[in-house]
């Protein structure tokens, strides 16, 4: 299968607002969904603006997917999901997502440059493409963010792009780490509160003082991508620590657990 990225269509656009307002309805049984735009009063940022840009997200619970692409369309965004080629090229299930744009990632390749390529093809069409840096659902027992891989600014720093940080909470209650089904058995009953906000654009390039448009003549340093991506880190951390109410262990991230 080639590996690019293809704009939706028409019909994939139609295909989105139906299974947007039944999704939407579907997963009001299990929790109640609640997105909070940018706290800061100083701040313009009522939802998510014009052009590319990379939407990066903490990651909790297999049902973080859909309640992040019920909040972009809260947002004023369609967001182009990536997720593993494994699924997204699937025969069936892999079809629709396609049509909705979704983004596959050859995890496995040898160039990690190349596996990002389709998301980098989305973001010069102007799309917003949603990611979690984690990499996976946090392995932290009290589900705090892990320490972000370094993709989402790598392909910031190309494409000269924004990163907005959105912080969820509560989606492991909807679908737990364990015993999944009974998770959602009980969310029936008890709808969960699951609350998301949004942050301040986050600009990679100006955050290293690189130029601002254009091609890079230089690539930044592993050094400073790194820098750059625990900035864009304790951003995502900060608002889920609001949302939680309490400090968080590690403000970049907890360390990984491999």
């Amino acid at each position: 299968m080639s590996r690019s990225w293809k704009k939706p269509g028409v019909g994939g656009s139609l295909l989105y607002a139906v299974l947007g307002m039944a999704v939407s309805g579907l997963m009001a049984t299990f929790a109640r969904l609640e997105v909070a735009r940018n706290a800061q009063r100083s701040s313009t940022l009522r939802g998510l603006p014009a052009g590319g840009l990379i939407v990066v997200a903490n990651h909790t619970s297999l049902a973080d997917g859909v309640f992040l692409a019920l909040a972009g369309r809260q947002l004023g965004r369609p967001l182009r999901l990536l997720g593993t080629a494994g699924i997204i090229e699937a025969p069936l299930i892999g079809r629709v997502l396609r049509m909705l744009g979704y983004i596959a990632v050859h995890r496995q390749g040898p160039n990690p440059a190349e596996a990002l390529a389709p998301a980098a093809q989305a973001l010069r069409a102007g799309e917003a493409i949603a990611l979690y840096p984690e990499g996976r659902i946090t392995r932290n027992a009290r589900m705090w963010p892990e320490r972000a891989k370094t993709g989402a600014v790598r392909l910031a720093l190309d494409i000269g792009v924004p990163i907005i940080p959105l912080g969820s909470v509560g989606a492991h209650q909807v679908v737990g780490r364990r015993n999944k089904l009974r998770s959602l058995l009980r969310a029936v009953v008890n709808r969960p509160d699951v609350r998301m906000r949004l942050g301040e654009p986050f600009w990679p390039r100006t955050f290293l003082r690189l130029p601002a448009t254009g091609p890079l003549v230089e690539e930044a340093t592993n050094d400073q991508v790194r820098a750059a991506t625990d900035e864009m880190m304790r951003r995502l951390v900060a608002i889920v620590a609001d949302l939680r109410g309490e400090p968080p262990p590690d403000p970049l991230g907890v360390p990984r657990m491999d």
